[in-house]
């Protein structure tokens, strides 16, 4: 009689969202619905110009939700090394020095884009690479730390991945290469 009660409360419990396959024995949990991130990156449509660092990453112009804004923030460059002779996993990133994000939109300041072209330049530089590099830019927040992994910065992701491809013409050529 007790084995009766027990089966009919756990069939009620079952009637009310357990979807259990009998042959995996596994729960069909709905996935959390995806959450929009706070901020939007976009290229500015001016033609860039090529800088001494032998390339030219594009302004990036930013909108952010008024509900969800940071004050600060670090840009994010990965570099799709597919293909390249010595790749490295995790190496093919750089997370850029933080820089203030005033306000729900605007663009990121020249100098910081610079920066991020030096340090580009010095990456792609490591690889022995020339030619068209395609690269990913993100919003992170601007507490990450500098040598962060792919889960790090997917956790303090503040904005989709943005892609890019740009011209990489080696101005520091190295013997080796």
């Amino acid at each position: 009689m007790r084995k009766g009660y027990v089966l009919l409360i756990a069939g009620l419990v079952c009637l009310g969202g357990c979807n259990v396959d009998p042959g995996t024995k596994t729960l069909d949990v709905p996935e959390k619905a995806k959450s929009k991130p706070p901020y939007h990156l976009d290229f500015e449509t001016k033609v860039s110009k090529p800088t001494p660092a032998g390339l030219s990453i594009p302004a990036v112009s930013y909108t952010g939700n008024p509900k969800a804004l940071e004050k600060r923030a670090s840009l994010v460059v990965k570099f799709d090394g597919a293909g390249v002779k010595n790749d490295q996993p995790g190496k093919d990133r750089l997370v850029l020095d933080p820089v203030d994000i005033p306000g729900t939109g605007g663009t990121l300041p020249q100098n910081y884009m610079d920066q991020a072209d030096v340090k580009v330049g010095k990456l792609l530089d490591g690889y022995c690479y020339k030619g068209t590099a395609k690269l990913s830019l993100a919003l992170v927040r601007s507490s990450i730390k500098p040598g962060a992994t792919d889960a790090d910065i997917d956790a303090k992701r503040l904005s989709d991945w943005l892609p890019v491809e740009v011209v990489f013409k080696n101005p520091n050529a190295h013997p080796r290469c």
